[in-house]
Order: C-alpha cells, then sequence, then structure tokens
C-alpha cells in the first residue's frame, strides 16, 4: 500500500480527503489504518482538533518508568543530533516520559506537551502511534496523512508495545516520533531491541525472592566460587548471537536451574563456537533456595565482558518464575556529526544490543550495583538465576503451551483424512515424542464409520527423528493383541502410559521380533485413542527415544488434548471425505459408462472432479438416424449433492429430446424450459438452480458435416487433419434457464480425420491462470495430428488442466470418419404409384452387390411401405436412400412436413397396417425433420436378417 508523504493531494493524503467527505475508500490505505479512521470518525473526533487531553495524577515512578529511564536515556545518546524525539507512555496512553535528539525540537512544541502528562490514546487523539499500537497490540507505522489529526501530518512515527514478560499484559508503550522525510526501515529493529531491553528490566523487577537470590549471588564473589579462570559476562557475544543460539542458551540454562543441583552444560552455538554453562545452588539470607546459572566461554580472559541473552518470553500466569543479572558494556554514543537528520539506523543499531539489565542496574566489579555508564565492566558471567521447583513447573508448561498453540495452527489445515494425521505426527515430534505411529480404520479412510476399529487398523502415518526403526509400514494391516496398551485405550477411551516399555507384558508380546529390536531405540509409550463426537478414529502411538526421561502424567494429559484436537480435525475430514464420496459416487453414476458402439466417430472421455467439491459437468454421445452421432458436454452452475442431481435430469432430458431427432438449437430450447421449471419448482431457501451451460454437435458422417448450438458454453476446439487448430465461432446464445432468448446453429464442414475437442469451463478458467494463456497451450497440446483420441486427452490433462482445480472437467475428444460413398445408394422419385416398382427392383440389385440378400425380403416390403406412403400423403420432390453400416438403413423423404402415426387397424379395415409392418420388420424406426421436409427411416439390423 503507498505510505507516500501527505502533500500533493495523492497517496494517502488523497485517501484520507475520500474518506473524511464520506467517500468509500477500498484500495491504497493499510488495513489498520483505515480501521482506525473509522473508530476514531465514530468517535466524533475532528482533524482539526489542536488541544490533547492532559494529567497531573500518573505515576511518576511507576514500574516502566523505572525500566525505561536507562534505555531512553540511551536512546537519546545515540540519536544525539538527529530530529527524533522518544515517548514512553503508559497502557492507557497517557505520555510517561519523553526524549529529543535536539533540544530545540522540545521549543517547537506546544508546552504543556513539553512535560509528561498528556494522553495520546486513539479516543482522543485519533490515529497515532501510541492509540494504533494499544489497539493493534502489536509494531505500529503511522506515515503522515495517515494520522487522523491535521497537527501530525508532516510526521512519521513507530511505536511497539511494551509487555510484563511473565504475564504477558501491556505494561506501555515506546514510540518514535521523526520527520516524515526521515524514515528508515532500521528504525523497527532499533526499537524492537530496545523494548526488549524495557521489558527484561520489567523483568528484573518481578520478584522479592528473585532479587534476594540476585543480591545473594552478587554478595559471594560467584567468579572464584566458579573455580574457572576465563569466564563469559553479557554484552559482546550478544550482539553476533543467532535468535537460535539465543534460544537454546535460554532454554538450557531453565533446565539446568530445574534440576536444582550443581551441573554443567555444554551449548554448541551455530557457529562452532562453545559455551558452557554451569549452575550452582545457592541460599539467601532470607532462606531463600535457588540456582545461579553461570556462561563460561573457554580461551584468554576478556578485556570486555561477553554477552549471554536472558529470557522474556515465560508464559502468562507465572509470575515471578525467573530473573536475570547480567553485566552491560556501555554503548558507544553516536556523535552528532555521524547522526544527521536523515538518520542511518543501519549504524545506529549497532550501538544498541540486547541490553539486559538486572534489577539493581548494570553490574560493578565488586558486586555493587552501579548504572554510570562509565562503570568498568566485570568479569562474572551470570545468565539467570531462579528456584528450581518452580523453573521446572515454568518450563514444562511453557513448552506444553507453545505446543498447543502451534498444533492449533497446525492441525488440520486440510479436509484429507490422511494429511491431517499427518499433521498431527509432525507436530508432536520432537517437541512431545521422538516417534509417532497412527492406525485409522480402511473405512475411516474411506470417509465411513468403523464397525469394529479393532480389528480393521491401517498403519497410516509413521514418522520420526529417524527412518530406520523397525515400525510396521504405511499400508499394512496391523493386528494388536488384547493386552497392548493400544488396544487397552481404545476399550477405556482413555490414554494409557507405558513409562518402560521392557516391562511392558503386553507390547513385548505383540510382536518379539520387531519390539526387541525397537526396545535398543525406544523407552516409553504413550497410547491415545482418537476419538471424536463418540466415533472412534483410530490410535496414535507416542514413544520417546532420545529423552532419558520416560515420559509422565503431564505428558499423558497433553498427547490426549493434542490426539483430541486431531480427531476432531480427522473426523471433519472423514464427514467431507464420505459426503465428497457420495456426491462422485451420484456424479459418475449419472455419466455414460459405455460409450455405443458407432462408425462415425472415435471417441474418447474424462471426467475430473474438482479438489473441494463435486459439481454438475456431464458429457453424453448419443447414436442418431442417418448414422449420426450426437454429442453433448455440459455444466451445471454450484457444486454439490444438487448440482449432481440436477445434472443427472438434464442429461436425461438431453438424451430424450436428442433422440427425437430434434435439430440442436431445438433441443437447447427444450432444455432451457426444463431447467427454468426446475429453478421455479426449488423452495425459495437459496438452494434453487441458477442455470447451466451445454453445448450440442450433430455430425453426420454420410455429409462429413457438424451442426453446432450452444448454450453459455465455451466453443469447442477443432484440430483440421493437417494439425492446424481452431476456435469455432459459434454463436454463443444464453445460458440455460434464462429464458426467452432464441439459440443458433452453425454448420461447420469437417473433413475425416479431423479432431472435435468438447470441454467444460474448468478447463480453461481459473482465477490463477489467464484464459488467453491457457487456450494457447490447448493449441499446443492439440497440434498433434497423429494422437489418437485417448492420447489427445491425456495430453490436455496433463498440460492444461490446472494441477490443483476448482471446478469440475469434463472433457469429449472425437476423431471423425466418413462413410464410405460405396456404402451409399439415393434414388430420385417423381410423384407417381407406377415407380415405386422401379425403386424395389434399384434397391434388391443394391443390397445384392452389398452381399445383404438375407435382409432383401425385409428392406423390399419396407421401402415399398415407406414410398407408398410418401407419394399418397406426401408432396415432391421424393428422395429414397439406403445406408450400409452396421445395420441397413432405409429412408424416404419428402417436402411434406406431415409425419405418418402408427395405429392398430380393425379388422374392417381396409388400410392402416402398412405402417404395423414396417414396426415389425424394423430394428427401429422414426421420423425427423428437415428445413423443408421430413425423412420417414427405418433400421434393420443384419444379424436379424
Amino acid at each position: 500500500m503507498p505510505t507516500g508523504h501527505a502533500t500533493g493531494g495523492t497517496g494517502p493524503a488523497r485517501s484520507r480527503e475520500r474518506f473524511l467527505q464520506g467517500e468509500p475508500v477500498e484500495v491504497g490505505v493499510r488495513t489498520s489504518i483505515l480501521s482506525s479512521w473509522q473508530r476514531s470518525r465514530s468517535l466524533g473526533l475532528s482533524p482539526d482538533q489542536a488541544d490533547l487531553p492532559f494529567r497531573n495524577d500518573f505515576d511518576r515512578d511507576a514500574r516502566i518508568v523505572r525500566a525505561a529511564v536507562p534505555v531512553l536515556d540511551r536512546l537519546q545518546a545515540m540519536f544525539a543530533g538527529s530530529k527524533m524525539n522518544l515517548s514512553v507512555a503508559d497502557a492507557s496512553g497517557t505520555v510517561l516520559l519523553r526524549r529529543f535528539g535536539e533540544a530545540s525540537l522540545a521549543r517547537s512544541l506546544p508546552a504543556f506537551q513539553r512535560v509528561p502528562g498528556f494522553v495520546f490514546a486513539e479516543r482522543v487523539a485519533g490515529t497515532n502511534g501510541i492509540g494504533l499500537a494499544l489497539a493493534e497490540r502489536q509494531l505500529i507505522q503511522v506515515h503522515g496523512a495517515e494520522h487522523f489529526a491535521e497537527r501530525s501530518q508532516r510526521s512519521a512515527c513507530r511505536a511497539l508495545p511494551v509487555r510484563d514478560p511473565l504475564s504477558g499484559r501491556i505494561e506501555g508503550v515506546l514510540c518514535f516520533g521523526y520527520p516524515s522525510s526521515a524514515e528508515d526501515p532500521g528504525l523497527a529493529i532499533t526499537i524492537r531491541k530496545a523494548a526488549r531491553a524495557i521489558e527484561r528490566r520489567l523483568l528484573g523487577q518481578s520478584s522479592a525472592r528473585e532479587r534476594a537470590l540476585l543480591r545473594a549471588y552478587l554478595d559471594t564473589g560467584a567468579a572464584a566460587s566458579v573455580g574457572l579462570h576465563h569466564t563469559m559476562g553479557v554484552d559482546e557475544l550478544a550482539l553476533e548471537l543467532h535468535p537460535h543460539d539465543r534460544a537454546v542458551l535460554t532454554e538450557k540454562a531453565a533446565e539446568l536451574i530445574s534440576r536444582g543441583q550443581r551441573a554443567a552444560a555444554v551449548v554448541s552455538l551455530l557457529d562452532g563456537r562453545r559455551v558452557t554453562l554451569v549452575s550452582r545452588p545457592m541460599r539467601s539470607g532470607s532462606g531463600v533456595e535457588g540456582v545461579a546459572i553461570e556462561a563460561v566461554l573457554p580461551g584468554p580472559a576478556l578485556r570486555e565482558p561477553l554477552a549471554v541473552p536472558t529470557p522474556v518470553d515465560a508464559p502468562p500466569g507465572l509470575s515471578g518464575r525467573l530473573a536475570v543479572a547480567t553485566a552491560v558494556r556501555p554503548p558507544r554514543f553516536v556523535p552528532a556529526t555521524e547522526a544527521p537528520e536523515r538518520l542511518s539506523v543501519a549504524a545506529l543499531s549497532r550501538h544498541l544490543p540486547d541490553i539486559a539489565y538486572g534489577p539493581f542496574g548494570t553490574v560493578g566489579r565488586g558486586g555493587v550495583a552501579d548504572d554510570h555508564p562509565d562503570a568498568p565492566p566485570r568479569t562474572r558471567g551470570l545468565v539467570m538465576v531462579g528456584e528450581p521447583r518452580v523453573g521446572t513447573y515454568a518450563l514444562a508448561a511453557r513448552r506444553r503451551l507453545e505446543l498447543l498453540s502451534e498444533a492449533s495452527a497446525r492441525i488440520g489445515t486440510t479436509l484429507d483424512v490422511r494429511r491431517t494425521a499427518q499433521e498431527l505426527a509432525e507436530t508432536a515430534v520432537p517437541r512431545l515424542a521422538d516417534f509417532v505411529t497412527i492406525d485409522l480404520p480402511e473405512a475411516v479412510l474411506r470417509g465411513e464409520e468403523s464397525a469394529d476399529p479393532r480389528t480393521d487398523l491401517h498403519r497410516t502415518v509413521v514418522h520420526g527423528i529417524r527412518d530406520d526403526l523397525p515400525f510396521s509400514p504405511v499400508g499394512k494391516q496391523v493386528d494388536f493383541g488384547p493386552t497392548t496398551p493400544q488396544i487397552r485405550c481404545l476399550t477405556s477411551g482413555q490414554a494409557v502410559l507405558e513409562p518402560d516399555l521392557k516391562a511392558a507384558a503386553g507390547w513385548l508380546a505383540q510382536d518379539p521380533e520387531h519390539t526387541e529390536r525397537l526396545l535398543t531405540q525406544v523407552h516409553s509409550l504413550i497410547a491415545v485413542p482418537l476419538v471424536a463426537r463418540g466415533v472412534i478414529l483410530g490410535i496414535a502411538s507416542f514413544y520417546r527415544a532420545q529423552d532419558p526421561a520416560p515420559f509422565g502424567d503431564d505428558d499423558r494429559s497433553l498427547g490426549l488434548e493434542l490426539a483430541n484436537r486431531a480427531a476432531l480435525s480427522i473426523d471433519n475430514a472423514r464427514r467431507y471425505t464420505r459426503e465428497r464420496t457420495m456426491v462422485l459416487t451420484l456424479q459418475r453414476s449419472l455419466l455414460p459408462h459405455d460409450l455405443p458402439d458407432q462408425d462415425a466417430v472415435e471417441i474418447a472421455h474424462r471426467y475430473l472432479p474438482a479438489e473441494s467439491d463435486v459439481g454438475g459437468d456431464w458429457y453424453d454421445v448419443i447414436p442418431l438416424s442417418g448414422t449420426r452421432i450426437g454429442l453433448f458436454v455440459g455444466d451445471v452452475v454450484g457444486h454439490g449433492m444438487l448440482s449432481a442431481a440436477t445434472m443427472g435430469q438434464l442429461r436425461t432430458a438431453a438424451r430424450s429430446f436428442a433422440e427425437l431427432d430434434f435439430p440442436p438449437d431445438e433441443v437447447l430450447t427444450h432444455l432451457d424450459n426444463l431447467v427454468g421449471r426446475l429453478d421455479r419448482e426449488e423452495p425459495a431457501a437459496g438452494t434453487g438452480v441458477i442455470g447451466a451451460t451445454c453445448l450440442y454437435a450433430i455430425y453426420d458422417p454420410t455429409s462429413q458435416q457438424c451442426t453446432m448450438a450452444r448454450a453459455g458454453h465455451p466453443p469447442p476446439a477443432l484440430v483440421r487433419p493437417d494439425g492446424t487448430v481452431s476456435f469455432p465461432d459459434l454463436p454463443a446464445g444464453p445460458p440455460l434457464g434464462l429464458g426467452g432468448l432464441p439459440f443458433e446453429t452453425a454448420e461447420i464442414p469437417l473433413p475425416e480425420g479431423s479432431r472435435l475437442l468438447l470441454y467444460t469451463d474448468g478447463l480453461i478458467e481459473d482465477r490463477h491462470r489467464d484464459v488467453d494463456v491457457v487456450l494457447d497451450q490447448l493449441r499446443g497440446a492439440l497440434a498433434h495430428p497423429e494422437h489418437t483420441p485417448e492420447q489427445t486427452c491425456q495430453t490436455v490433462l496433463e498440460t492444461v488442466a490446472p494441477a490443483h482445480p476448482c471446478d469440475d472437467i469434463a472433457l469429449l475428444v472425437v476423431r471423425t470418419h466418413a462413410l464410405d460413398p460405396h456404402r451409399i445408394a439415393a434414388w430420385d422419385l417423381p410423384v407417381d404409384p407406377a415407380r415405386v416398382s422401379e425403386v424395389r427392383a434399384a434397391a434388391l440389385r443394391q443390397l445384392a452387390d452389398w452381399g445383404l440378400d438375407e435382409a432383401a425380403f425385409a428392406a423390399e416390403l419396407m421401402l415399398s411401405e415407406l414410398v407408398t406412403n410418401a407419394i399418397r400423403h406426401g408432396a415432391g420432390p421424393i428422395q429414397v436412400r439406403l445406408l450400409h453400416g452396421r445395420t441397413l438403413i432405409c429412408e424416404v423423404s419428402d417436402a411434406s412436413n406431415t409425419a405418418p402415426h402408427l395405429r392398430r387397424a380393425a379388422s374392417t379395415d381396409e388400410g392402416g397396417r402398412g405402417l404395423f409392418l414396417v414396426a415389425q420388420l424394423a430394428q427401429s424406426w422414426g421420423t425427423r425433420y428437415l428445413p423443408e421436409g421430413k425423412v420417414i427411416w427405418a433400421e434393420c439390423g443384419l444379424d436379424a436378417a
């Protein structure tokens, strides 16, 4: 989003003007700023408001003040000579401290703003750094016209909440203010480091017991008692430490405290250095027992102390757990010549290390508290002090909270059963367990409920810190004995803890060969049932290998909590899988399974459901009279069961209309009426069918012509025998269901060997892809005239279809054939009954040439009746045509639109029996209408003949 200067009427300045005038502002303004503007306006604030509230009753000795004063002093020295103003406000937005890089800056402010006490809360000052940081509870930047008040338009600021490290409560806000022209992204780093320094000083004030421990440590001459010659202090190393190293050192120090005894641990840093942490039990004068952790770096004695970071992220509610004391090397202050108005924060931030303050200020050489910047550095390396029991609980609680928080974000990101189970395992390793196996019934993987999960478990996930342990592989059925922890947890519905697997008889008897090998690696187990909404979904088994301590009750509770959360996600995925399987089964059952045998075209087809849901895409191939073939492809709007059911109705109706030999435009008209009626019949709850699209093509192999019409559907792709690819420009037509608008047809010649690709919009339309680019890809995939329809289908899906389709894809590929002209015979007749015998004779000769003597009798009778009817009841000209394909087809056409009707003649009737004879002799018969006239046809099966 643009955050330019508040000048020229552009960027945020223009957006602010539009907002104040009541115009909509959708783009150009960050969400947090726009939300603050809206809150400011709802509070009735005015942009030209000049005065801010001022308070005299604020606490001048508040915890945040005591913690922030030394940090602000150092910041002021760093920014000396620059136009930076520094503020610390309390949790209500009242400014408690002010510092300026230049003294002249204070004189430019109103008198009441030069001293602490004025309020910058959003409710009274509008959008500003301090107020917005309190509202958003995160690091905030406000630049120029993003300020709500006009008085702040020329300035920019960054503000960050300062929290109590133990409770997590916001104690105040640290704010950097500067001219808009002095913006520097590095200020974000500097303000974060300064806020952490204040938070560490807050931590040092948190506990009288810890202060007593710290005083006892300082009074004992700790360096001598450690018994090592080279110790490590607190500032130098922190400048170089990677965040991962800081976390490792902090966690290891907390672990040493929790053990409550003299010990040492070597921590390897990412850069190859090794730091030794030494723990020393101690007792304060008031009887408080605790442990001090010191850091030792081997090598020559250092003139300046090194640094070890301190923890600031203990879990909320665990107050008074840890205290931190460190030695601080005074930072090198930046001369005014090095801090021009344009702040060079990249250079300035080097002079503000991760300062860690003890509760008594900077620790001097003799253990005396000393905040003087010129105090000589000490050589002791205190990292942390604390009480063992409290430290143990605090460390464990923090880890559990972090793991549960992570589980909430990591488990259940998809609606796939296997992936959700894998996410559970990945979350638990290595934070809770070293290895995790998850076993689910085959029925659950299909989306169903298992009748007896104890006898139908399949290994679904195996995950751990290594891959060489002999767990049953994924996919294998696992049979647990009745005494194993896994079956016991299924029976009881509770997590089962086996702290010592060597003593777990039931587990040992399960698979002696594998368990003997496993026992050399794993030593403790928690088996947890995966149960959600009363349904047993499977078992999660957590194994511990590297940690020598066995699982405990707290670990069991944690494992059960993780499993319960995962089970809900697995059950949601199972239910989704079941619903999707049902809809997909319905969808596939409504699509054609076996395409009809015919000679007009070669056909290949595909249906690819969407990843998220099943839609209403469909296709069909329908043999028509005269060796013609009808080709359908369509798409019902929407997804789910309703769309699939509607698709089935449309396909059935489309097949019926096509078999009545309606032309494509009339078929679409009938389907349009049907969709409109279905929509009206749906309840008014918003579940009605909105519409559908469809394309219908009829290919005639005798003329090699294809007649098409479409209703809002993408046009087909046509591949000529020479490999040329085109997209015929068919009349678009409205989608089905709109009603009232006509459809048009187009006739396209298709030489033998042409390929026609009919598809739904899911193939080419995707919000992440450009349609023109996709069509170019489709051209490339089709430009292979040597490919069969099956090869074309596969190539199109591999190269054109999206990797993760959001919509269904129906694909129909046909390659055309032409009916051999030698298998077509036609005669034109005048309207003369005397010529009927000539036609019969000519037809018999043609049948003899084709070797169809056995069909001659039936064909002669049918032709005689059809021609006689055309002469008596029709109009000229009359044409007779014989088609020799898989069957023998007799066609008689005339210029009349009057169609014959089959009826049962009475015994006294002289006529009415001819059409009955045709129906008895023919395999099928019917009428199709032409633009002028009709065709009466009868089909005779050659086998039957």
